[in-house]
């Protein structure tokens, strides 16, 4: 509503406060019309953005690959970085194909091994090999199982027979390894059910996309115990990772899907040397209240880091000091991102240039032991959390109480203990980057999939990208090991009380036993 001119106060005092009042207001609207132009012609992510010219390494994207995580490589040997550039060499592959894979030779020998001057026999002096990565289509075939069938001459009740291999699905016309392939093409490899029915078309294989959604449900309902084993391993460390995002249902008699949550929860002590695995195990639930990861975190005593929800908040008060946040200092630092985005705030700049050395600090000692890490934080990482602390506190008073900047501020002051726990524990990280990165294959698949058709396929969805995503963060190939897994506990090789040699990271170690015993 405009202001009148007969409406406006003679008082000076009262005259400034509207002034300063609309000056506020119009640096929220300015922001907040910035901040939609970012979201729509902008850079989706923060790593592209170029947020302070001279640091051309200054990755911002709250979901950067940890630095002591395994990099997927064409060669066996990784190579050296590159020392006194500012920006990354791209890998690229010069010819050293992995050594796992197997060789199929063709020799191309001459048409004549005669000597064209005396005619005499040539003999080889030498050969040139080149390398060449090659695929293999997948094929479909048709298993047959034959059980033969033997009776004796001499009497009537003699026939011997070979008991039936129990099967994934009863009475279907499925294998272990297709359905094994279906859920790792959709849930490993964000392919929709409906995408591959149009492949399996093109291969002359006509299904419906109901015939592979039931599929999925079954093996989900075999693997549910390995998946709650999973999730019990999880939540008995002592340090959590805990993240939420949105998963839309159908609702039928709605024209709109409704709104559920998938929680993810995570451990990784890879980056101190500590004995947890990296794991992760998502959980749906109706909504993202308090009650619903209350739930989920029952009897858990220990570390939490999550970024500043309100319901761990809450679900820490309700703890009675049980549990203990550590707050994501990238999340603290994103708040400064879009404000220099927005505003190119001197300010933000400063607060982003102090965090970008408390990150260079953590990626020199990552991989150290959680004593060395301890000690190195505290000589070097306090005194720096500390002169930002003083910084934040003493700028915060000069601004206006509703710009954005006072806002992430406010967010890093209160939550300054959560946000420096790091400080105390070697253990601890700096940011919630581990569960945050295990939220990536949610996102994508949601973006292909759109939604869920049903809260049972929701919880399917829940148990199978857990598995699947835990195998990837071993670098397993998550075909090969969800086949040997499902064909393990359908036949009742491994019972009840062994599921825990299936476990991603045992799985995989009774594996390198077995091939250095071979060897």
């Amino acid at each position: 509503m405009a202001i009148r001119p007969d409406a406006l106060p003679t008082d000076t005092a009262a005259l400034t406060e509207i002034v300063l009042a609309l000056d506020a207001e119009n640096e929220k609207l300015r922001v907040a019309m910035q901040t939609l132009k970012e979201m729509i012609f902008g850079k989706r992510s923060e790593r592209l953005a170029v947020l302070v010219d001279e640091q051309l390494a200054l990755e911002l994207g709250d979901l950067e690959t940890d630095a002591t995580l395994p990099v997927p490589a064409n060669d066996d040997a990784p190579a050296a970085k590159p020392v006194g550039k500012a920006r990354k060499k791209a890998r690229r592959n010069i010819g050293a194909l992995p050594k796992h894979l197997p060789r199929c030779e063709q020799v191309l020998a001459p048409e004549a091994t005669a000597c064209p001057c005396c005619q005499g026999q040539l003999h080889k002096i030498g050969e040139d090999v080149s390398e060449v990565l090659d695929v293999i289509p997948a094929i479909l075939r048709v298993l047959r199982t034959i059980r033969p069938k033997y009776g004796c001459r001499g009497c009537t009740d003699g026939v011997i027979q070979a008991k039936a291999l129990p099967r994934l699905i009863e009475s279907g016309m499925a294998s272990t390894a297709l359905v094994s392939h279906v859920v790792v093409s959709k849930f490993a490899w964000y392919l929709p059910l409906y995408r591959q029915v149009q492949i399996l078309a093109g291969q002359g294989v006509h299904l419906d996309r109901a015939t592979l959604a039931g599929w999925v449900k079954r093996a989900a309902w075999w693997l549910k115990s390995l998946y709650e084993l999973q999730l019990r391993t999880i939540q008995a460390s002592p340090r959590v990772f805990c993240d939420e995002t949105p998963m839309p249902v159908l609702d039928p008699g709605r024209h709109r899907p409704r709104i559920c949550q998938f929680w993810a929860h995570a451990m990784d002590d890879r980056p101190w040397g500590g004995p947890s695995p990296p794991a992760v195990a998502y959980v749906f639930a109706d909504g993202r209240g308090t009650e619903e990861i209350a739930g989920q975190l029952t009897g858990f005593s220990g570390i939490l880091q999550v970024d500043g929800y309100a319901a761990y908040k809450a679900l820490a008060r309700d703890h009675g000091g049980a549990i203990q946040l550590a707050f994501c200092l990238a999340h603290a630092r994103r708040k400064f991102v879009e404000v220099y985005k927005t505003t190119q705030s001197p300010f933000a700049r400063e607060v982003i240039e102090r965090l970008q050395a408390v990150y260079a600090i953590e990626a020199e000692i990552r991989g150290s032991s959680a004593e060395q890490r301890l000690a190195a934080r505290r000589s070097r990482t306090a005194p720096l959390m500390e002169a930002l602390r003083t910084r934040l506190m003493a700028t915060v008073g000069q601004l206006f109480s509703q710009s954005k900047l006072t806002e992430a501020i406010n967010y890093a002051l209160n939550h300054w203990d959560g946000l420096t726990l790091f400080l105390r524990d070697g253990r601890v990280e700096v940011d919630s980057n581990t569960v945050e990165r295990s939220m990536r294959p949610i996102a994508m698949g949601r973006r292909n999939s759109l939604f869920s058709g049903s809260e049972g396929g929701a919880e399917s969805w829940a148990i199978l990208a857990s598995v699947v995503n835990t195998a990837k963060l071993h670098e397993l190939d998550p075909q090969a090991y969800l086949t040997d897994v499902l064909e393990r506990i359908v036949s009742g090789r491994t019972r009840s009380h062994q599921l825990h040699e299936l476990l991603a990271w045992n799985w995989k170690a009774a594996r390198e036993r077995t091939a250095q015993a071979a060897a």
